[in-house]
């Protein structure tokens, strides 16, 4: 038998939180963002799934190319850009759409024979100190790429490196109007965060990310709060038990030492699955419907649950380690990380299957 770990898709929870951006942006195109393996949930699965979306936003050059040989006609954008010449060729012949972040890019550009047609999104750094043009270089940057026959379409473009706390985008959004108020050309500024939290961020094109797959951007809202719905579940079943005495440790290291006599159980799951090593007891967990945590160190292929609250669980009861009945956010604040990495990390060995 196989081991009893699996992860399921749900392919109308993507299209539900497709439909709660469009709600919050009506008047914007939606560029989904399908990065890393559509963040851990399978790239052409989610591109189907999401086939209303407007266009598509990812790094890797080979997933494009898979996309637009699989059918995909719609707007494809390279958040990176481009490295070489030969990125170029690509880009060109498969009609993608390139982040033009950099001097470098800018030259390269440059050499582009003018019969072909290259829409690009003009980066401004507007804060986040990462990707993207300084006010003061701004300028020419927009002036070289409006005078480059071979460039098709230019959009503006930043990304918020507050949107989702307390600072939020009001310091970004007042230099963009200084620098780029009068200035005549689609935009695209809004991430999830921004899409949920701030409508003046909208613009003509919004990048929702991690909104599409059920979990939250904000510490202090949870997704279901905001109206989306987990599109990942990792489950697993308790496949063996322990009854331990005061004092027993658990695990490598003895990280958890048992307070009384109590029952654990042990989950076919663990670090080489994609669940975070560095989880610390009382990680959440749904045993059976019901709420537990772990306990002890995770390990390669197990970790241990805590029984206490669920007197009725057995070998072979169902464990939610993130998804419907356990947020990913949740699994994720415990762990000390966000639940991006977490559903990115999803193993390539945990098989996959789909719902409705």
């Amino acid at each position: 038998m196989p081991r009893p770990i699996s992860a399921t898709i749900n392919l109308g929870a993507l299209r539900h939180n497709l439909a709660v951006a469009r709600r919050h942006a009506p008047a914007s195109r939606v560029l989904a963002v399908v990065k890393a393996n559509a963040y851990g949930h399978g790239l052409l699965r989610v591109v189907r799934a999401l086939s209303a979306a407007d266009g598509f936003a990812l790094l890797e050059l080979e997933a494009a190319v898979q996309l637009r040989e699989a059918g995909c006609t719609q707007r494809i954008v390279m958040l990176e850009g481009f490295f070489d010449a030969r990125d170029l060729a690509v880009l060109l012949e498969h009609r993608l759409d390139a982040v033009v972040h950099s001097g470098d890019q800018l030259e390269l550009l440059r050499a582009l024979p003018s019969g072909g047609k290259l829409g690009v999104l003009l980066k401004i750094n507007t804060g986040m100190n990462r990707l993207g043009f300084t006010l003061a270089d701004f300028p020419a940057a927009l002036a070289d790429l409006q005078a480059n026959p071979a460039i098709g379409q230019i959009m503006l473009m930043t990304h918020f490196a507050n949107a989702d706390d307390e600072r939020g985008v009001a310091w970004q959004m007042a230099e963009l109007r200084r620098l780029a108020g009068d200035i005549s050309l689609p935009r695209s500024f809004a991430n999830s965060a921004a899409i949920l939290r701030y409508p003046e961020t909208h613009c003509d094109w919004v990048r929702p990310g991690i909104m599409l797959y059920g979990s939250s951007p904000f510490a202090d809202q949870p997704a279901a709060a905001l109206g989306l719905e987990p599109a990942m579940t990792l489950t697993s079943e308790i496949v063996a038990m322990q009854q331990l005495k005061r004092g027993d440790t658990v695990g490598y290291g003895g990280m958890f030492t048992a307070d009384r006599d109590m029952r654990i159980g042990v989950v076919a799951c663990g670090y080489a699955d994609g669940y975070p090593r560095h989880a610390p007891n009382g990680t959440p967990v749904a045993v059976d419907g019901r709420h537990a945590g772990t306990v002890g160190r995770v390990s390669m292929d197990m970790l241990c649950v805590d029984l206490s609250p669920v007197p009725q669980a057995h070998i072979g009861s169902r464990v939610v380690l993130w998804g419907e009945g356990n947020p990913v956010e949740n699994v994720a604040q415990a762990a000390g990380t966000v639940g991006y990495e977490l559903l990115c990390a999803l193993a390539p060995r945990v098989p996959v299957t789909e719902s409705e």
